[in-house]
């Protein structure tokens, strides 16, 4: 008789194994938005200069790459101005090129600080491909405002407004409907207080309608931390911060925002018959889209700035179209346009007077975004009167806009000199620094497209056995 071994496994459940642990609430975030500035085994760049406030615009520094000071990084982490896909980590400390369009900002700066009184404000929107260094120019940005003791209030990805990730609710009262979202919001003035230590030392000097009482001379950051400790209150509180902010003899305020597309369209919220919410129906866009199209004026002068995203950019052809539109008649005003030649009866039609507007003109079968239009009118008057009108001509649509457009395109070779050197330098770069080497890295790189460059240089080493 044959002896049979029955051998019984036992299956643990889902809950037995003891090894392995569900992450925390929080944990998995706090992981993917992770930023190490630091790196000890790279080698520290001696020479390097920090940038100050005394010389932000100073060209001698041109194509040199600058470190920023220590309180200002720990500012610029507050506001969660550095990224996570950022080469942060392989250096020593933080470093930034100083680039052509950096020193001209620089200029731009120190003009408002030392003419305060004038109430200029710098409107800006900054364009280009993919790895051109947009957000690190709105980082350069909040540096030199720090240095120059702005307020800087940032809003480091837009889409964390429109993507449905937050809680939201409508504004009581608000007729059309305005919603709010109010534990961001406390977030927000949380990281407000924290980046901007001059808060303490300015106190409230007006008088506002508020849910609760609050001293008469309240120092700012207080109003700051009684909207993120509640946030109930993070919405009235904003509009008080904002209302103490504009006020005269205040620092100048420096406004930025990443990834303008997606507060440039429908967001994934939906209203209360389920119809999607326009992304300017939410109290954080329509802030700050105010002070972008000059709506919301701010008398100490100061900066707003929107980089537009390549990496993660929705579809928004009205926008896409009116930026076009407002490049094409910034370089008309300077006198650097250059005619459009893709017709073969280019030079005929110019030769005989018939050639088209320099000036890209919109599609008559095609339904802009009013509401998007509306942020690019030349005036509040103009935004009164729409630049499509409800079915006028399309052509209005060419009317001037006091934003500029920042287009950034590659590095020169100077430029992409001296980023390289300093890889070199700090370890990363294992390769002389000629300009044979320079002149082959900026061209396989589409002409010093920085990540394109970083890629090439840094981001691949392949060494041979």
């Amino acid at each position: 008789m044959a002896l049979q071994l029955c051998w019984r496994f036992k299956k643990k459940r889902p809950g037995q194994d003891t090894k392995s642990r569900a992450p925390a609430p929080g944990e998995r975030k706090a992981i993917r938005k992770r930023v190490v500035l630091s790196n000890t085994n790279a080698f520290e760049v001696a020479a390097m200069q920090d940038l100050q406030a005394d010389n932000i615009s100073d060209s001698r520094l041109w194509a040199r790459v600058l470190g920023i000071p220590g309180p200002v990084v720990d500012q610029l982490r507050t506001i969660e101005a550095f990224k996570p896909m950022q080469s942060w980590s392989l250096f020593r400390r933080p470093g930034t090129l100083q680039r052509s369009e950096t020193l001209g900002l620089g200029k731009i700066f120190e003009e408002i600080t030392s003419r305060r009184s004038d109430s200029r404000v710098y409107k800006n929107v900054v364009v280009g491909e993919k790895g051109a260094g947009k957000s690190i120019y709105l980082l350069q940005a909040m540096t030199m405002a720090f240095l120059q003791k702005w307020i800087v209030i940032n809003i480091p990805e837009a889409q964390d407004l429109v993507n449905a990730h937050t809680e939201y609710g409508p504004v009581p009262g608000s007729s059309p409907t305005l919603y709010f979202q109010r534990t961001y919001t406390a977030a927000l003035l949380g990281r407000i207080a924290a980046a901007n230590p001059q808060l303490s030392e300015l106190t409230t000097v007006l008088s506002h309608n508020l849910p609760i009482p609050l001293q008469s001379t309240l120092s700012l950051s207080r109003l700051c931390a009684i909207g993120s400790e509640d946030p109930t209150l993070s919405y009235h509180i904003f509009g008080a911060l904002m209302a103490e902010l504009t006020a005269p003899s205040r620092p100048p305020l420096l406004l930025t925002l990443d990834g303008l597309q997606h507060i440039m369209k429908r967001s994934a919220y939906m209203s209360p018959s389920f119809a999607p919410i326009h992304a300017h129906d939410f109290h954080l866009p329509r802030w700050f889209l105010s002070h972008l199209s000059g709506e919301a004026t701010s008398p100490n002068g100061g900066a707003v700035l929107a980089a537009t995203t390549e990496s993660n950019a929705p579809s928004v052809p009205t926008l896409d179209f009116r930026l076009k539109q407002l490049e094409a008649q910034q370089a008309l005003a300077k006198g650097t346009l250059e005619p459009r030649a893709e017709d073969p009866a280019m030079p005929f039609l110019v030769a005989t007077g018939q050639a088209p507007s320099p000036i890209p003109q919109p599609d008559p079968y095609f339904r802009y975004d009013q509401r998007v239009l509306d942020v690019f009118a030349a005036s509040g008057s103009a935004r009164a009167s729409s630049p499509l009108g409800s079915h006028s001509s399309p052509s209005g649509l060419a009317r001037h806009s006091d934003i500029g457009v920042q287009r950034l395109k590659g590095l020169s070779k100077e430029e992409a000199k001296g980023l390289m050197e300093y890889w070199a330098l700090s370890g990363m770069l294992r390769h002389k620094v000629s300009e044979q080497f320079v002149g082959m890295k900026w061209a396989l790189s589409g002409g010093g497209t920085v990540g394109e460059l970083e890629k090439g240089c840094i981001g691949m080493r392949i060494y041979a056995s």
